[in-house]
């Protein structure tokens, strides 16, 4: 028994929150590719993610209700990693509030914010031309100078797409299981959920 219970505490659960519809179905993903770079034999546990709107997620009480549910999810050995967009907010600013507020919430768990500039998406477009060709994009794409700094990463992908607009709850899990993630962390932001993933997967083994 004691061996089975050793096993159960060597499996790193996370339980994360995030914003949208896709990060529900696509976070998992991308986590677990990550998790097979990083620590191919480390044993992951992924659970659902918890969707709550970013507006509201911020407000007082709100982000600790969210935080406090993930951490009892994610069990005492757990940790919870909070992902939202950044919007037309700095990433410098807000996430270290986020965490500070987090921390205070559940002081028990190892918590990781990272707030994706300006939008998920923006990811996809540092990785572009690893999924040119793919559910309808272009064959070739011209790489995209500064993709962080476009306004409108889901517009910018779907002016790529020929055969339907872009859809964040069927192409963005798509497009997460076979962007190129070493070209994405040039963007700083997901360098940074990189970094992250790994200090959990590696800290916490």
């Amino acid at each position: 028994m004691r061996g089975s219970h050793q096993g159960l505490l060597d499996v790193l659960r996370i339980a994360s929150i995030v914003e949208g519809h896709g990060e529900v179905k696509a976070v998992p993903i991308l986590l677990r590719r990550i998790a097979e770079r990083v620590a191919p034999a480390r044993a992951m546990d992924v659970l659902r993610p918890i969707r709550v709107r970013r507006q509201r997620f911020l407000k007082r009480g709100e982000l600790e209700r969210s935080v406090e549910l993930a951490a009892r999810r994610a069990g005492p050995a757990g940790c919870v990693l909070i992902l939202i967009d950044a919007e037309g907010d700095c990433p410098a600013e807000l996430a270290p509030e986020i965490l500070r507020r987090a921390r205070e919430a559940r002081s028990d768990r190892a918590i990781r914010v990272v707030l994706a500039k300006t939008e998920y998406e923006a990811w996809f477009l540092a990785a572009v031309e690893s999924i040119a060709g793919t559910r309808g994009m272009a064959e070739s794409v011209e790489p995209q100078r500064e993709p962080e700094s476009i306004r409108g990463a889901k517009e910018r992908l779907g002016d790529f797409m020929s055969n339907h607009p872009y859809s964040e709850t069927l192409d963005q899990p798509a497009f997460t299981a076979t962007f190129d993630l070493d070209a994405a962390r040039t963007a700083p932001s997901f360098d940074k959920l990189w970094r992250d993933v790994s200090s959990l997967l590696t800290e916490r083994g």
